[in-house]
């Protein structure tokens, strides 16, 4: 399994740009996707953005191209990049992966049991901790 963990949250105010990353420190796999979640205080846990092994990315409507996500695969290492935050943007933060144990599927194919369930935590496996971002002013 992979082992995540997040890091970057702090405390930060409206207009600012902040990158967290996401290492892990686990097993590394030919075909993944990763993914961003957030959860404020008493609301559900929503999803922020995805992005696979070869780099294809989805993103939730209300990010409005403020948030970029990436992945360095030599560092084991998931960013996301977010600008222009927002009072709305304050959550915990918490990166997820999914792995798949079978190395016949193409990209394609992983895609599309990804694809539609990109959004969902209980499509992922492992979670890490999560971080904490605040957004003032």
């Amino acid at each position: 399994q992979m082992h995540l963990a997040e890091t970057g949250g702090t405390s930060v105010r409206t207009g600012d740009s902040l990158r967290l990353s996401c290492t892990n420190s686990g097993n590394s796999y030919m075909t993944y996707s990763l993914a961003w979640f957030r959860q404020a205080p008493g609301k559900e846990r929503e999803a922020v953005g995805s992005i696979d092994s070869h780099g294809a990315t989805t993103y939730a409507d209300f990010v409005r191209g403020r948030f970029t996500i990436s992945v360095d695969e030599p560092k084991d290492i998931m960013y996301l990049q977010m600008n222009n935050l927002k009072a709305e943007d304050t959550a915990m933060y918490y990166c997820a992966g999914i792995y798949a144990k079978s190395t016949s599927w193409s990209i394609e194919q992983w895609r599309s049991w990804h694809e539609p369930r990109w959004s969902q935590p209980s499509t992922y496996l492992d979670w890490g901790q999560g971080t904490q971002v605040t957004v003032s002013s």
